[in-house]
C-alpha cells in the first residue's frame, strides 16, 4: 500500500509543496492528495486587483498538477484528528473521512477582526476570492461615486487603498491606521509611499483606532465617525481554528508549533507551512505571514518529509525575511529590503522597476506550481523500508 500524503490547501505553500513531493518521491511508494475548496489556484497577492475591477487569469489546479500524479480532492476541510490520522472534509456529496500517513497542513489564513463589533456584518475584505468579488460587486454598485474606508496600515491595506483609488478615480478613498502609515519603511521608501497617496488623493488618518464598524461607516476609539459606503477591513490576518481543535500543539493565536523542518512538535507525522505555522527565521524572529514565508516554509517542509521517508539527508533552504514588496497601483511599487534584524534598510527599489519585479515574482509563483522540477534534479527517491518490511523482504 502506498504511503498516503495529504496536503491541506493549494495556496502558495501547499500547492508548491505538493508538486515538489510528487516529483521527488517515487510514485510506486507514495500517493499525494491535495484537498482544496476551490478548483483554481488563487493568487492571493492579486486579490486587491480583483476587488478593484481587474480581470485575473484563472489557473486550474487540475491543469497545474497535470503529469505529477497528484490526486486533487475539491472539498472543504472541516476537521483534523491528529491522533487518528484522519481529515474530515465536506463537498457536494456530503461528509467524508480521509486517512493519512503524513499530513502537510497549509490552510493559510483569513482576515482577523480582532473582536471589533460590526466587522463580520458590515465590512469587506480581500483575504479570499469570494470576499474580493463581494467587495468588487459593492464597488460596482457605487458606480464611481461614493466613499471607501480602508482600515489598517499593513501591506494589504496600502495595496487595497491605492488600487481602488487608481482603478476607480470617482471614489473618495480614506485609510485609517492605528499607527504611522509606512512607519516601518526606510525614509526614502516612506516618502515615495506618501507621494503615491497624495497622487491618488487617498486621505490618511494616522494613530486612529477603529473600534466599531456599521453599515454607513466606522467609529473610532475617540468617538469620531468615519463615513463610508464600503468599509474594507485590512487590519491583519488570523489562522483557521482547525489546527487548534485537532490536538496539535499550537500557539495562542492557533498557529502550529514546529521544529526547524516544519514538523509538528506534538505529532511528527504532521507538517505545516505558510501562514498556518509559527516559523522562526535565521535571525531568531518569527517569519511574517506572507507569500515569501509560504515558499520558504514549504521548501523546509518538503525537505523534512522527503528526508524522513527516504532516510536521506536533504539540504535545508534558509528561513529568512528579506523585505516587503508593496504594490501602489498598476505601475508603481516599493521593494523595501530589511537587514538581519528585520529593520528596514535605507535603500529601497521604488517606482516602475519595483512594480516590474513584483510582476515577475507573481508569475514565477504560478510557474513554480506547474513546473515543480524546473531547474532541479528530477530523480524520484524510493522510500526507506521500515524494519518490519525490510525483514520480510530479506526473508523472501
Amino acid at each position: 500500500m502506498p504511503h498516503r500524503i495529504i496536503v491541506l490547501g493549494a495556496g502558495y505553500a501547499g500547492g508548491y509543496a505538493a508538486g515538489q513531493l510528487a516529483r521527488r518521491l517515487h510514485p510506486d511508494d507514495v500517493e499525494v492528495t491535495v484537498v482544496n475548496a476551490e478548483p483554481d489556484f488563487v493568487e492571493r497577492m492579486r486579490l486587491h486587483q480583483l476587488a478593484a475591477g481587474r480581470e485575473l487569469r484563472r489557473h486550474g489546479l487540475a491543469e497545474l498538477f497535470a503529469g505529477t500524479g497528484i490526486r486533487l480532492r475539491l472539498a472543504r476541510v472541516t476537521a483534523v484528528d491528529a491522533e487518528r490520522r484522519a481529515v474530515t472534509v465536506t463537498d457536494g456529496a456530503g461528509v467524508d473521512r480521509l486517512d493519512y500517513d503524513t499530513l502537510l497542513y497549509a490552510l493559510g489564513s483569513t482576515v482577523a477582526d480582532h473582536g471589533v463589533p460590526g466587522v463580520a456584518e458590515h465590512a469587506f475584505h480581500v483575504a479570499g476570492r469570494p470576499s474580493a468579488l463581494r467587495l468588487r460587486r459593492r464597488l460596482d454598485e457605487l458606480a464611481g461615486a461614493g466613499s471607501v474606508l480602508v482600515v489598517g496600515g499593513n501591506l494589504t491595506a496600502i495595496e487595497v487603498a491605492t488600487e481602488i483609488a487608481e482603478s476607480r478615480p470617482g471614489l473618495d478613498v480614506t485609510l485609517a491606521t492605528s499607527g504611522e502609515l509606512g512607519g516601518w519603511l526606510g525614509p526614502k521608501a516612506r516618502r515615495h509611499l506618501l507621494r503615491a497617496f497624495d497622487r491618488f488623493g487617498v486621505a490618511v488618518h494616522e494613530h486612529t483606532t477603529v473600534d466599531r464598524v456599521g453599515a454607513t461607516g466606522a467609529t473610532t476609539a475617540g468617538g469620531a465617525a468615519l463615513a463610508s459606503d464600503a468599509t474594507v477591513w485590512a487590519a491583519g490576518f488570523a489562522v483557521h481554528p482547525i489546527a487548534a481543535a485537532s490536538g496539535l500543539a499550537v500557539t495562542d493565536d492557533g498557529r502550529v508549533r514546529v521544529d526547524p523542518l516544519m514538523r509538528s512538535v506534538s505529532h511528527p507525522d504532521v507538517y505545516a507551512a505558510g501562514d498556518s505555522v509559527l516559523a522562526t527565521g535565521e535571525n531568531g524572529r518569527p517569519l511574517p505571514m506572507s507569500c515569501a514565508s509560504a515558499g520558504a516554509t514549504a521548501m523546509r517542509a518538503v525537505a523534512g518529509i522527503v528526508g524522513d521517508l527516504t532516510g536521506r539527508e536533504v539540504s535545508k533552504s534558509r528561513l529568512s525575511h528579506v523585505g516587503n514588496h508593496i504594490s501602489l497601483g498598476r505601475e508603481d511599487a516599493i521593494f523595501q529590503l530589511v537587514d538581519g534584524e528585520a529593520r528596514s534598510r535605507t535603500w529601497a527599489l521604488r517606482g516602475r522597476g519595483a512594480a516590474r519585479v513584483k510582476a515577475v515574482i507573481l508569475r514565477a509563483a504560478v510557474f513554480g506550481m506547474g513546473h515543480p522540477t524546473f531547474g532541479m534534479p528530477t530523480r524520484r527517491r524510493r522510500l526507506a523500508l521500515p524494519p518490519d518490511r525490510a525483514t520480510a523482504v530479506a526473508a523472501a
